[in-house]
């Protein structure tokens, strides 16, 4: 196990490595000038903008300013924000609260609903309920998260219902003081997160409940009720958990959207903000962010799937 998990280890820090990279000359090919964006159009003469641009090693080889950059993002310096002068940790601390407030939030309500509705369905095995949920939650993965947003604003907050704001009007501090204006944003995360989470619930519960052991169980005269809840249900929740972990990596980068929509004010509005600025700094810190919480999600995942199922891990070896 702990040669397995080094291994996955390495390649997560290969792949932030290879992000790094890709997010960095992405973000050097933009057509803006950083020294531009800070003085503004009127106020950058040339003089000036050569001394910011000195100040900021944008007169340095791209290799240079590169490894000036990762070197202060692995002490957790993401440099300073080129609106208004910021450092970029202290501008992001809030809005990452803001956003693991939100996905945690998602997390606590929607993986517990879809683990009972893909273990109902599949207790009730091609009857009606198993053949509507099996249909809703096809639909509901192809749908793109921004439009099931769409559709709940349209429904619960416009028209004749307005049971809840459209827009989230709170600042990042105060996430938790509003859950009137959450609810809209979770339910969109929510939604999308747990069609993946239902289905794997119900492959998972039928494959144990047609088990030698929980059919032995029920050769020995245990009531129904025991039989699901202590030998099936248990035993199906390891597959899930690898699911779950994977949605939640999803969220780190589908919040983005949602955030943008709802005008939350997490890491994926800075995101917005950023580019619609050309905030290099911010899009390079948010950007790399996400795919750090992506890999290490993954991570977990995986351990997680090692340890639910000793078939993988000797199977790795």
């Amino acid at each position: 196990m702990l040669r397995l998990i080094l291994y996955r280890l390495f390649y997560g820090l290969l792949t932030l490595f290879v992000v790094s990279l890709v997010v960095f000359a992405a973000t050097q090919a933009l057509p803006s000038d950083p020294a531009q964006a800070i003085l503004g159009r009127e106020a950058a003469d040339p003089a000036r903008l050569e001394a910011l641009r000195r100040e900021l090693n944008l007169d340095q080889p791209l290799a240079l300013q590169y490894w000036s950059w990762l070197s202060g993002v692995l002490v957790l310096d993401f440099g300073t924000s080129l609106s208004g002068g910021m450092p970029v940790s202290e501008l992001l601390g809030p809005r990452i609260q803001a956003s693991l407030s939100l996905m945690l939030i998602t997390a606590v309500i929607a993986a517990p609903i879809a683990m009972a509705i893909g273990a109902f369905a599949a207790l009730r095995r091609d009857r009606r309920f198993d053949h509507s949920s099996s249909m809703v939650t096809l639909v509901l993965a192809a749908v793109p998260e921004f439009a099931v947003g769409i559709v709940a604003i349209l429904l619960l907050s416009t028209g004749g219902l307005k049971l809840l704001p459209a827009v989230y009007a709170g600042s990042s501090t105060e996430v938790l003081s509003n859950p009137d204006q959450l609810v809209l944003p979770v339910l969109t995360l929510a939604i999308a997160v747990s069609p993946p989470i239902i289905r794997m619930m119900r492959a998972s519960m039928i494959e144990v409940l047609e088990s030698e052991y929980v059919q032995q169980a029920r050769l020995k005269g245990l009531p129904e009720r025991t039989v699901i809840w202590r030998h099936a249900a248990p035993n199906a929740i390891g597959p899930v958990a690898q699911v779950i972990a994977l949605q939640l990596g999803w969220l780190a980068g589908g919040v983005v959207a949602i955030e943008f929509l709802f005008n939350f004010p997490g890491i994926g509005k800075a995101l917005m903000d950023a580019i619609e600025a050309r905030n290099l700094p911010v899009i390079q810190a948010v950007t790399l962010l996400i795919a750090a919480v992506y890999v290490l999600v993954n991570l977990v995942a995986d351990v997680v799937g090692l340890a639910a199922n000793p078939k993988v891990r000797v199977s790795s070896r």
